[in-house]
């Protein structure tokens, strides 16, 4: 499906990055097929070009000349002005995807135009390692050929949904920032093993492979998680005095809110537009 075609990057952060590796280390594109701007200069593209061997470009306009497909992957406060500075090259043969939070498809089609060809993707981090967690939503006028492309090149980098576009600010909040939250708890799963005796880096691995464990095992089971919970915390045992000082600090109502105020952020960000 993406052999013969090109892709442009218009940003070069984290996720463009790990969206090229995604893509050429599945050969799922050649890297004289990818093309990379940004707004920073051509340190970081020669970086780039070094790493994987793509086309690298400080002008917009070249870039959109050359491509069928084009990522936009700015912060959403550059949105505007990145769209603005591409709109006179853009046609109606584009496919545009947008990573940006919060940032409408209204929005960019009213700088673009009403017959620009848009998908919003919300891809997490996690497609460093080619395990993301990536919502797509299909603009107006996307048919089944650009559902697919996109399909194949977020499947690169891991799991792909599809969702409506009033979803995705719930999937911001939930699978985009989610990574974060998973952190912060290890963090503090290895901060307690510290203060029990344990070394840092036994810590560490004890607490890394207890959350992958019991994600895959969601995974693998299509167990329910609340009832793999309850099948693990016996009364009186060691889990389930855990889970009770958990429930007593409202640890699950406070994720759930820390879930809800970054999917109101997202909001927040596309009305700042």
């Amino acid at each position: 499906m993406l052999e013969d075609q090109r892709i442009g990057f218009i940003g070069a952060g984290s996720i463009a990055q790990a969206m090229i590796s995604g893509l050429l280390s599945t050969d799922t594109i050649k890297p004289g097929n990818i093309y990379i701007t940004n707004k920073s200069g051509i340190d970081k593209l020669s970086k780039i070009k070094d790493i994987w061997d793509v086309n690298i470009t400080t002008d917009k306009s070249f870039l959109i000349k050359n491509v069928d497909i084009i990522i936009l992957a700015v912060k959403p406060k550059d949105v505007r002005d990145a769209l603005k500075e591409i709109k006179d090259f853009i046609t109606d043969s584009h496919l545009i995807i947008t990573l940006a939070a919060g940032v409408s498809t209204d929005l960019i089609r009213s700088i673009l135009g009403d017959n620009v060809k848009l998908i919003r993707a919300m891809p997490n981090t996690s497609c460093i390692v080619k395990e993301s967690a990536t919502a797509l939503a299909l603009g107006r006028g996307v048919g089944a050929q650009h559902e697919d492309i996109a399909r194949e090149i977020f499947a690169s980098i891991g799991k792909v949904i599809f969702v409506e576009e009033m979803a995705l600010d719930a999937v911001t909040g939930l699978s985009g920032s989610g990574p974060a939250y998973v952190y912060y708890m290890i963090e503090a799963m290895e901060e307690a093993g510290i203060q029990m005796g344990l070394t840092k880096e036994v810590s560490r691995v004890l607490a890394e492979q207890t959350v992958l464990g019991a994600a895959k095992t969601l995974m693998e089971t299509g167990g329910d998680p609340a009832e793999l919970r309850r099948e693990v915390t016996t009364p009186g045992g060691t889990t389930f005095a855990g889970i009770s000082v958990l429930e007593q600090s409202g640890f699950k109502e406070s994720l759930i809110k820390a879930i809800v105020k970054a999917a109101q952020r997202s909001k927040e960000l596309g009305k700042e537009m």
